[in-house]
C-alpha cells in the first residue's frame, strides 16, 4: 500500500518511517490554517478545503502507524 503524501513528507530520511510527532503537528497546523481560512473577512473555501485534506491525510497516516504497531 502506498504511503499518503503526509506520511511521505514526515518520513525519516534514515528509516523511511513516518514520524508520529511530525504527523501530529502537521494535522494540528493544517486544521488551524483551515479554521483561519474559514474565519477570514472573506472566507477562502478552496484553501480551507486543501488544508482540511492535508490534515485528513496526516490523521490517516497516524492511524495506519497505530494499526501497524498494534498488530
Amino acid at each position: 500500500m502506498a504511503q499518503s503524501t503526509a506520511a511521505q513528507i514526515c518520513a525519516s530520511p534514515t528509516t523511511g518511517t513516518p514520524d508520529p510527532i511530525q504527523l501530529h503537528t502537521l494535522a494540528l497546523n493544517s486544521l488551524s490554517r483551515c479554521k483561519s481560512m474559514l474565519l477570514a473577512n472573506e472566507p477562502m473555501y478552496l484553501f480551507a478545503q486543501n488544508f482540511l485534506a492535508e490534515a485528513q491525510q496526516a490523521i490517516a497516516a497516524l492511524s495506519a502507524l497505530d494499526q501497524k504497531l498494534e498488530g
